[in-house]
């Protein structure tokens, strides 16, 4: 049965789409069936994976309002063991249109309830907000995976965050847990990194990745020649780093 983990921030920048798209890829070549799931209007996970949002027929949209199931938005795509469930501007609408559904918060769910055995982990790149999409991915995760920046901010609006999944865990999926917390663009020689990096663990005891992501250029590269960092440049620092926390989310879910 595939584990469903969120990528989540509704702070901007902090690395949610490059994380989803990448550790997707990292899980992928291990040797696991992945889905990534791109349910942000702004698409960046799909033309991250070299799909042209302009020739999606079904995407994440259609999902969400009940037009097409999942597997008919499915596309396989380029890289081992990966295949992409795609967002295009049509998604942005989607806040408004989901008001007026039923069961408008348990979409995805009961979406992915149909597929979720045919793969061993499906990731969902949500938007940087807690509107009606993230908290349709909420409720349909089982862990949830927070990116977050190694800078003097990092930790603001994630009170506002824990608060939504609280209250996720109440009212529609008690199982929901933290996956982890993973620090992006790690700089150790600056000593804000460090002070980020101890105020996190504070805040998350147990829960913050071994691996961090560092600042790269590789990395910030790769989404416009459409390909994850490991496919774009195996030997760069954030490919490295990539492939460490594959391993450490596979090993966690033995």
């Amino acid at each position: 049965m595939g584990k469903i983990i969120a990528v989540a921030n509704q702070k901007g920048g902090v690395g949610k789409t490059t994380t989803a798209v990448n550790l997707s890829a990292a899980i992928g070549a291990k040797g696991k069936k992945v889905l990534l799931i791109d349910l942000d209007p702004q698409g960046n996970t799909t033309s991250g994976y070299g799909i042209n949002k302009k020739g999606i027929v079904s995407s994440s949209y259609e999902m969400l309002i009940g037009t097409s199931g999942a597997e008919e938005c499915i596309v396989a795509s380029d890289f081992k063991n990966v295949d992409v469930l795609p967002a295009n501007m049509s998604l942005a609408g989607a806040e408004i249109e989901l008001i007026e559904l039923e069961h408008r918060e348990s979409r995805v769910k009961t979406a992915l309830a149909q597929i979720k055995g045919k793969y061993d982990f499906i990731f969902i790149d949500c938007p940087p907000s807690l509107g009606l999409i993230t908290l349709n991915a909420l409720a349909a995760a089982d862990t949830l995976l927070v990116p977050i920046q190694c800078e003097y901010y990092a930790l603001e609006g994630l009170s506002q965050l824990m608060a939504t999944v609280r209250s996720v865990k109440r009212l529609y999926n008690p199982e929901l847990d933290i996956e982890g917390v993973l620090l992006t663009m790690f700089d150790g020689r600056l000593n804000l990194t460090q002070q980020v990096v101890n105020e996190v663990k504070r805040f998350f005891p147990k829960k913050v990745f071994k691996t961090f992501i560092p600042r790269a250029v590789r990395l910030s590269e790769a989404p416009s020649f459409g390909k994850p960092i490991l496919y774009y440049d195996k030997s760069s620092k954030g490919a490295k780093a990539y492939n460490e926390l594959a391993k450490e989310v596979i090993k966690n879910n033995k």
